[in-house]
């Protein structure tokens, strides 16, 4: 039995595959041992269409085929597996307070190396980001600002956790993403290959727009709480502080990194 735009007959909650959906969206192991996540609903499964994503299948709630035809039209052109799920079955597997109508199985991006990023522009390193809403947001801003990659090392988030996932809008399928465990190897990569660290501090550091963010550096940020290591901080070319009127100590991570590699991109820009 197939419903509209090729989807096959309904899985149920005890199905294998659904089982396996619910672990890749609950277990960092599973998500390792199988080289795959789950995309959360319909905006960020087609924006990893877009990039390119390979998509192995996706799956649709009862009664969302309509609503949705079109997407799933484009998955089906690009040769997607579409299943429908059962009534009842996203709620139960679902991470999302409100179940996303369609779940996507994607495989994993082939893994990037330090030496794999060109340095003719930014590089964000993540030195222990923990917030997934904070690693997806910089994804995002590192992808739309034209960053040349993203460094995650120094434990942090999971960044295929499905929070992190849907809070990137896809734009993790889209930009380099390097995942190293040592930030001690990743900023004498960096070094070796002429890239300036800069480490961003909420006080005592260089306005933004003091130094040359264009080409040939990266941006290190740290953990929410902690700031970063000082045996990271020891490896800094320099810092860089984001002037702030009234008295907030500071920004959210999210929110300062966005503001750099903004400020990168209109450097680069206006030395064209």
């Amino acid at each position: 039995m197939s419903e509209a735009g090729g989807v096959h007959a309904g899985l149920a909650a005890r199905h294998p595959e659904v089982r396996y959906l619910r672990d890749l969206l609950r277990d960092r192991a599973t998500r390792l041992d199988g080289n795959q996540c789950v995309a959360e609903g319909p905006r960020v499964i087609s924006a990893a269409l877009d990039r390119g994503a390979m998509i192995e299948a996706v799956y649709v709630a009862d009664g969302a085929t309509r609503a949705f035809s079109n997407l799933l039209d484009r998955l089906a052109d690009a040769g997607v597996r579409l299943e429908l799920l059962r009534e009842g079955v996203l709620e139960k597997i679902g991470t999302t307070r409100s179940p996303q109508p369609l779940l996507g199985l994607i495989d994993l991006p082939a893994p990037v190396a330090v030496s794999d990023l060109q340095t003719d522009g930014c590089i964000l390193v993540l030195c222990g980001v923990s917030d997934p809403g904070n690693f997806g947001t910089l994804l995002r801003s590192a992808e739309a600002a034209g960053a040349q990659g993203v460094i995650s090392c120094g434990g942090g988030v999971d960044p295929w956790n499905p929070k992190v996932v849907r809070a990137s809008a896809g734009a993790i399928f889209g930009v380099p993403l390097v995942e190293d465990g040592d930030p001690l190897e990743v900023l004498e990569m960096l070094s070796s290959r002429g890239v300036r660290a800069l480490g961003t501090i909420a006080r005592g550091g260089e306005a933004p727009d003091a130094l040359n963010l264009a080409t040939g550096v990266a941006l290190v940020l740290g953990n929410e709480a902690h700031g970063l290591p000082e045996e990271v901080a020891d490896l800094l070319d320099g810092s860089v502080t984001i002037p702030m009127a009234g008295v907030s100590e500071s920004l959210n991570v999210g929110v300062a990194g966005s503001i750099l590699l903004f400020e990168s991109a209109r450097q680069r820009a206006a030395a064209v």
